[in-house]
Parts: structure tokens; sequence; C-alpha cells
């Protein structure tokens, strides 16, 4: 079994003496773990940093093994680091997809959603509203997406106001009457108008992040809800 691929490295945790375990995230395979020999060596530190694109052979017995990765250096993310902002977002990123993510199912458009997000990291300050609408496609994608185009309750696309917690559906200010104060603000950045503050687009993103943490993240439990998208909304709201 062997296929080649380029993709983004997520994670990277040493292995005997000098190997490393990586995870990839690849348009055509996935997410997909494997062992680099010699990956932690000198020479390929460089190479093996979470963010980093990577042209990628795999290569196993049997598919259901975990096989073996050669790996070279495409691009090198490296001076995402010189900013706190945006390696926290970088680490946000890679830290969301290695916990969200199926193993080896093609999810391209996600991916593809994934590396202009990168590439705004790197080119603009305006990176953290394209950051939201990752978050929002990175729940869409796994069947936790919001439904913000009419009123859960009336039907009407007027007025809408808040986010059902439960259903991620929207609520018209009508439709909420005395049950406003259990429900989620709808910031109106979330409807596809540009935010009007940097508090708006804080409470967009505690929108997303309660569907990560509160409906996602028990459906994946054991595995740890990522620390690095909560020291980035720490950051952010500085």
């Amino acid at each position: 079994m062997d296929w080649r691929d380029q993709g983004l490295l997520l994670s990277v945790r040493p292995h005997g003496e000098s190997g490393a375990i990586i995870e990839v995230f690849t348009p055509n395979h996935g997410r997909h773990a494997g062992l680099v020999r010699g990956g932690a060596s000198r020479r390929m530190g460089p190479v093996l940093q979470p963010g980093n694109q990577l042209d990628l052979t795999w290569k196993a017995r049997l598919e259901d093994h975990i096989g073996q990765f050669t790996a070279e250096l495409i691009l090198s993310r490296a001076a995402l680091w010189d900013d706190r902002l945006t390696l926290a977002g970088l680490n946000a990123v890679c830290g969301l997809l290695h916990f969200a993510l199926p193993e080896r199912e093609a999810l391209p458009g996600l991916y593809l959603a994934t590396q202009a997000l990168l590439g705004d990291l790197a080119s603009t300050p305006a990176w953290p509203m394209t950051y939201l609408h990752w978050e929002l496609l990175l729940l869409n994608t796994l069947g936790y997406g919001l439904d913000l185009s009419a009123c859960a309750v009336t039907g009407s696309t007027a007025d809408l106001a808040y986010v059902s917690p439960r259903t991620g559906r929207a609520i018209s200010r009508t439709g909420a009457g005395n049950w406003a104060d259990r429900l989620l603000p709808l910031p109106p950045c979330l409807l596809g108008r540009p935010p009007a503050s940097g508090a708006e687009l804080l409470a967009a993103l505690a929108v997303s992040g309660h569907f990560l943490g509160q409906k996602l993240a028990p459906d994946l439990a054991p595995k740890p809800y990522p620390d690095a998208r909560k020291r980035l909304m720490d950051l952010l709201s500085r």
C-alpha cells in the first residue's frame, strides 16, 4: 500500500530513539498518521514543525497499518511564529483539525479553506474573520453546522437575533419570547455582514466555540479539547 500527496503537518510526537509519529491533513487522504524514521534528527527538526506544508509519500504492508512517511518540506510557516497572535491562530487550526477530523476521510473543501486561512494568517491582519468562517465550515463539514436562514419558531427571515444553543438554528426576537435569556446572541457578522467591532467578532466566535466545545467535543470524548483554541480567544479578547 502506498500513495503520494501533500499536506499540512498537524502534530509530531517522538517514537523510539530517533523516530517520530506525525499526523497530517491531506486533500486526498484526510487526517493521516505515520512513522518518519529519523524524524527526531536535527536535520528533520525544521521540516517537522506543525503548520508546515509537506510533500508526503506513505507506505505500509496493509492499509490499516500505521505505515511510514517520507516527508519533504514544501513551505515553512515559521514566519507566523514571530507574532503571538498569528502563532496562536496557527496552533488553534492545527489543534482543532487534530482533535476533530475523522481518520483517513478525504475532505477537500475543508482542506482548501484551511490553506486559504493559513494564507490570510501570513498576509492580512483581518484574518480572524476568515478564521471565524473556517470554524463554521469545520462544524458544517462534521455535521454540526448552524442554520441561520430563518427563525426556527416562526419561519420568518426578519429580525433574527438569537441562536438556539441546542439546535444551532436562528431565532427571531418575536420567536424567542420569554426564552431570550436562554439563547445565544446572533451577531450580524454570522449573517454575512462585516463585523462592526472586535467585540462583535468575539461574540460570533463564542457562538462557534459553544458548538465546538459543547456539541462536538462530548461526541469525541475522551479526546481532550484543544487548549490552543482557548489561548487564541484569550489573545483576541485583549
